[in-house]
């Protein structure tokens, strides 16, 4: 999917880590004055190397895009956004050392990331003791935002993606019986496997089998096999890419003629290199489609092309619409800038204009906006519909 190397990534935030100065913990909301006054230090924290790589790199590119677009304007009060980027390899308890780190000794005014519920969990309570905003770009498990009045989202929750793919499933696929595949000890494919199963039930469908897997394994073919007598219409997998790819070949091989189905989590280029062809045709649930014809929406993709010589996934979107969030809310400060007082204008944010849709920021802190179903096309991801809230 992208040219540079992971490694290089991870070379970045190590080295990026090690090259910062350790100062003493901040009081509780931070000031963008500590550090150089020409700097408005702002951190993220993601997945840069690790099972689910894409991610985090592709949601750090579009936040560094954002970041330098408001640079070369000159900044926020004459100030530079300086962005201190830290891997977490994708690992809870990475996420909540590096959120500490990012918050105690560099001192950042504000934090972005994770992709990953789990993670996000990890990191949030941190964010909100210290009470620094958190904007998450991609985290849709509804228990992130609730952890505090610090923390938000610019994506939509699962109980909405869940309704969208139960619907879809009920309403374009004529589906009446669906099996499902979780990750159990993954926050978001539980949440969105329990939010599909109890709107699909209200439609009138019927689960036929609800089996389990955790990531990292590689063979599910038990599992397939148990789902296989169930003779489904559609399977529904709210996992990520690097288990549905796998998962997908096996489907084939067992000769399971369902529909696939699945959630945001499917969102990388990486699906198709690992699934093949055993992944066409299947249909999963996002936050946006490269064959929009709005024009903000192709001018972000002609520079993301332009600076990574890629075309931007959702998560790319994802991370430039909440960098522009955040630099939204800093440039309606008028006095010094606080993390107070930038959680308090992220919160005021009503009907944004981002890449992935229109973004209200509601009394949670979740964003209430569309979403769109695709269907998986080779490398491409072709736009079915959209579904508004």
């Amino acid at each position: 999917m992208f040219k540079k190397s992971l490694w290089s990534f991870a070379f970045l935030a190590l080295s990026m880590a090690g090259c910062t100065k350790k100062e003493s913990s901040p009081t509780e909301g931070g000031s963008a004055q500590k550090g150089s006054s020409q700097e408005i230090v702002v951190g993220e924290f993601g997945s840069m190397t690790g099972p689910n790589a894409t991610f985090g790199v592709s949601t750090h590119r579009g936040i560094e895009l954002a970041f330098e677009e408001v640079n070369q304007k000159g900044g926020i009060q004459g100030k530079k956004l300086k962005l201190i980027s830290l891997d977490d390899q994708g690992k809870p308890e990475e996420a909540a050392a590096v959120v500490s780190r990012l918050i105690t000794q560099n001192n950042v005014v504000a934090l972005l990331g994770e992709v990953a519920s789990s993670n996000s969990l990890a990191a949030a309570p941190i964010a909100q003791r210290y009470k620094i905003p958190m904007i998450s770009p991609s985290s849709t498990n509804p228990k992130v935002t609730e952890v505090g009045d610090y923390i938000f989202r610019v994506c939509f929750i699962d109980p909405f993606q869940g309704t969208v793919m139960a619907k879809f499933a009920h309403e374009h696929l004529k589906a009446k019986k669906v099996a499902i595949l979780r990750d159990v000890k993954n926050d978001y494919s539980v949440g969105l496997a329990d939010f599909f199963t109890e709107k699909f039930k209200a439609l009138g469908g019927q689960i036929v089998a609800d089996v389990s897997y955790v990531a990292g394994d590689s063979d599910f073919k038990a599992q397939l096999t148990q789902v296989r007598s169930t003779q489904p219409d559609a399977i529904f997998i709210p996992g990520y890419y690097t288990e549905v790819g796998l998962i997908a070949r096996q489907v084939r091989e067992l000769g399971i003629k369902a529909t696939l189905l699945g959630g945001d989590g499917w969102d990388s280029s990486k699906l198709y290199e690992i699934g093949k062809d055993s992944i066409n045709g299947s249909f999963f649930s996002n936050h946006y489609t490269t064959e929009s014809t709005d024009a903000s929406v192709k001018e972000f993709i002609d520079a993301y092309n332009k600076k990574y010589q890629e075309v931007p996934d959702g998560l790319a979107a994802l991370g430039y619409d909440a960098a522009r969030i955040l630099i939204s809310s800093l440039s309606r400060i008028s006095g010094e800038i606080t993390s107070t007082a930038i959680r308090d204008e992220v919160a005021k944010t009503k009907e944004f204009k981002g890449v992935t849709g229109v973004i209200t920021i509601n009394e949670k802190r979740d964003a209430i906006k569309s979403a769109v179903v695709v269907q998986v096309d080779g490398a491409s991801n072709r736009y079915v519909t959209t579904v508004e809230p």
